[in-house]
């Protein structure tokens, strides 16, 4: 299978639910937020989301190689535990999850993957936070970043308490509207893969039939 898919992953978990979060600025000259307290409005904000959609670009750099996996596309989120991405480049994939099952779909190898969501949320740090069940105070240990934060951004480092078998540890990046625009997660090889999201919605109907996919005719179902 494609493995710009299964990197998503760290994608639909974590934070995956992150990237999506939201608040207020504060008013008045106050003295800047801590990260926890940075984490603990992030998760205030997040338990009031119920919808989301973006657009996403996604890359993955791998220790020892000069190439980077590329991809882009759509995803959308409805609360309680229903999440679909849509790889557009470089190839077709779709990762859809009804609660029940995640499936995910590739388009040149005429193959989807089918399985539960309680054996999928094992290898996928974010999508907890997607299915509305994560914590990020409970979760993860909240830490400054090492990373350059940049103009009107400012970013956090989350480590999960509990090891965790493909992240090692996640930066947020939060810009001066307090909506998160970047997510990068690192693994314990030292992979990096980026996210970032533009043209973010939230609170916006969203139909069931979103969450519903046919594959083509002729496509391999692998039930695991």
């Amino acid at each position: 299978m494609n493995s710009t898919a299964l990197r998503l992953k760290p994608l639909l978990s974590l934070l995956i639910g992150l990237m999506f979060l939201a608040f207020s600025p504060a008013s008045g000259q106050c003295a800047a937020p801590t990260p926890l307290e940075l984490a603990r409005k992030l998760q205030a904000r997040y338990e009031e989301t119920k919808t989301m959609t973006a657009d996403f670009k996604q890359s993955t750099a791998v220790p020892m190689s000069n190439r980077k996996r590329i991809g882009a596309g759509k995803v959308v989120i409805s609360k309680p535990g229903r999440i679909r991405w849509d790889y557009l480049t470089p190839d077709k994939q779709v990762l859809i999850s009804d609660g029940k099952k995640v499936s995910m779909y590739v388009a040149n190898s005429g193959q989807m993957i089918v399985q539960p969501v309680s054996q999928y949320i094992n290898s996928d740090v974010t999508y907890a936070f997607f299915a509305g069940t994560g914590n990020i105070v409970r979760d993860f240990n909240v830490l400054p970043s090492e990373r350059q934060e940049g103009a009107g951004l400012r970013v956090i480092k989350l480590v999960p308490k509990t090891a965790h078998p493909q992240v090692e540890y996640l930066h947020v990046w939060i810009d001066e509207n307090f909506m998160v625009r970047r997510l990068e997660i690192v693994d314990h090889f030292g992979s990096i893969t980026d996210l970032a999201f533009s043209n973010i919605r939230r609170n916006e109907p969203v139909s069931p039939e979103v969450f519903v996919f046919t594959p083509p005719l002729g496509t391999e179902i692998i039930e695991q």
